[in-house]
């Protein structure tokens, strides 16, 4: 029995550009990438709804990174409100 082929997210991008450019019909990218018609057209889909996503308002990445950068702030502020104390306390004397 064959081995499964695993391809990099990078080929599958170069392959499924080249799709929806239209460099070529599915048979012929199959031909000159070495893979299913089938899979080219898939990683096609897949692109495009992926492109879709990310022009979203509310982009997943968009979300995950604004809490990242609202716990980052918030340790900020909790360092300079401790600072403040002791710099506070420090000069009272």
């Amino acid at each position: 029995m064959a081995k499964r082929r695993n391809f990099s997210t990078e080929f599958k991008a170069k392959v499924a550009l080249s799709a929806i450019r239209g460099d070529g019909t599915m048979a012929e990218l199959a031909s000159r990438y070495g893979v299913h018609p089938n899979m080219i057209t898939k990683w096609k889909r897949q692109a495009l709804a992926g492109m879709k996503e990310g022009f979203g308002r509310n982009a997943p990445n968009d979300d995950l990174s604004r809490e990242a950068e609202i716990k980052t702030l918030q340790a900020k502020g909790g360092e300079l409100i401790v600072e403040r104390d002791f710099l506070a306390k420090a000069f009272d004397r």
